[in-house]
């Protein structure tokens, strides 16, 4: 549903920091004033909440059932171009999270991550925001083989339309860095989870501390070279995506390791031969022969 109007709830004062666990190196540039979360009530989202250490504004189509009173909410449709214009007024930074996250049918996913994509990174353009974080996600690049190392200079192979609407937002980000001057990290995501749940995932596995870690250094770095693309996975000895010159450039440094959970995931899921797994199949998704 798109509001009508939007909701806001200021904080009474700044948030409290993250634990030191998953505090950045010394180093970073000073944290922004105000970053907005898009797609705010989502799982990165829940998590991003708890371990940044920085002013947050959150928004999403419906409120956090866990919002704190130390946090600001803004309700707001991504497709609805006007309401996201009000989200983004007055931040320093947006970490643009929000979109349906897996595979759906065309008309459903282009609300959120192909008008929303442009609503956000246009909304910033147009309000000064320094920096925009793109959750971007390894369905970009699904169809590789299992195995080939990847990084930032490979060219987009989506293994769904989710995943073309990804390469569709990093190219968006690609865009306005060119021609407007903003700052873009896209993070093609792995498999974001506590723990590893399958055999891929000792490859393509995202620890929750990583996933602080590696959003924190997106926002901090004094310098991300207008434009960068970082795969978004833990420190993994199995890993496909090895740490990139990117990701040294903007200062993430994974701690986390799949291997500790290799035993018990030894006969856990199928073995594939593409990066995006089951997203690979002909017929994931629900794709039917005319």
């Amino acid at each position: 549903m798109v509001p009508n109007s939007l909701t806001v709830s200021a904080p009474p004062h700044p948030r409290a920091g993250p634990s030191s666990s998953w505090a950045l190196a010394s180093g970073a540039v000073p944290a922004p004033s105000l970053t907005l979360i898009t797609g705010a009530a989502g799982t990165i989202g829940g998590v991003l909440r708890a371990g940044l250490a920085r002013p947050l504004r959150l928004t999403d189509a419906r409120e956090p059932a866990d919002l704190r009173a130390d946090e600001a909410f803004v309700a707001a449709d991504l497709a609805d171009r006007a309401a996201i214009d009000r989200a983004v007024a007055g931040v320093d930074a947006v970490v643009h999270l929000g979109a349906i996250a897996t595979e759906a049918a065309f008309d459903d996913l282009a609300g959120p991550n192909l008008h929303g994509a442009f609503n956000v990174f246009d909304a910033c353009r147009r309000h000064g925001v320094r920096r925009v974080v793109f959750a971007s996600s390894n369905h970009a690049t699904g169809m590789y083989p299992a195995g080939a190392p990847l990084d930032e200079t490979v060219a987009p192979r989506p293994d769904t339309l989710y995943g073309v609407t990804k390469a569709y937002g990093e190219a968006l980000g690609r865009l306005y860095a060119d021609k407007f001057g903003l700052e873009v990290v896209c993070l093609r995501i792995g498999t974001f989870a506590p723990r590893p749940p399958d055999r891929r995932a000792l490859s393509t596995w995202l620890s929750h501390g990583d996933g602080v870690r590696l959003v924190e250094a997106a926002l901090s770095a004094a310098d991300v070279g207008g434009f960068a693309i970082v795969y978004g996975v833990s420190a993994n000895a199995r890993s496909w995506w090895p740490r990139s010159d990117a990701a040294r450039r903007i200062g993430y440094e994974p701690r986390d390791d799949a291997e500790a959970f290799a035993a018990e995931l030894a006969d856990a899921g199928e073995r594939y031969e593409r990066q995006g797994g089951e997203m690979t199949a002909r017929d994931y998704g629900g794709w039917t022969r005319a």
